[in-house]
């Protein structure tokens, strides 16, 4: 892997801060879901962020 320079550095950490922030708000969506379906998108939709957020992370490795 090839270094980051301080503007991808901090280009990258604001990606991953939007997700997370798109993870949290997706699941207190689905905690307020009365319809089952819209539920379960919102639910699945909150572990892809995590899964994007987790591979943009390995990135800061």
């Amino acid at each position: 892997m090839s270094h980051l320079n301080q503007v991808e550095l901090q280009n990258l950490r604001h990606i991953i801060s939007g997700h997370d922030t798109a993870r949290e708000k997706l699941q207190s969506y689905a905690q307020q879901a009365m319809d089952p379906e819209v539920k379960k998108f919102f639910e699945s939709s909150a572990q892809d962020a995590q899964g994007t957020k987790q591979q943009l992370m390995s990135f800061l490795k």
